[in-house]
């Protein structure tokens, strides 16, 4: 489950700062791993520590999958502690960044 939970933030750790699908008038042109960015291996990541509660009689539930929904979040919060610049679309691309860094009340 540890795994499971750690591998999930990974995931959304990627897809917050790098997975993107794009495409022109006519198609999805994000086609394969050259043009739909991901972590790549050996990519440095910070350690995650996931602590579990035993709770046996508990229902059975999602693992990885949660850890997925909240580190977009997470992210652009520490980024506005820390600037200010309110980030409202994944990827959080340099671009993004910069935009939401000059359009800061």
């Amino acid at each position: 489950m540890k795994n499971q939970f750690e591998g999930g933030a990974l995931h959304g750790m990627s897809r917050t700062l790098f997975e993107e699908v794009t495409w022109d008038e006519r198609q999805v042109t994000s086609v394969d791993w050259r043009s739909y960015r991901t972590f790549s291996m050996g990519t440095r990541t910070p350690a995650i520590d996931a602590v579990l509660i035993d709770q046996p009689s508990a229902a059975a539930n999602g693992a990885g999958e949660t850890a997925i929904t909240v580190v977009a979040a997470a992210i652009g919060n520490a980024v506005f502690d820390a600037t200010g610049a309110r980030l409202r679309e994944i990827p959080f691309t340099p671009a993004r960044v910069k935009a939401a860094l000059a359009n800061r009340p």
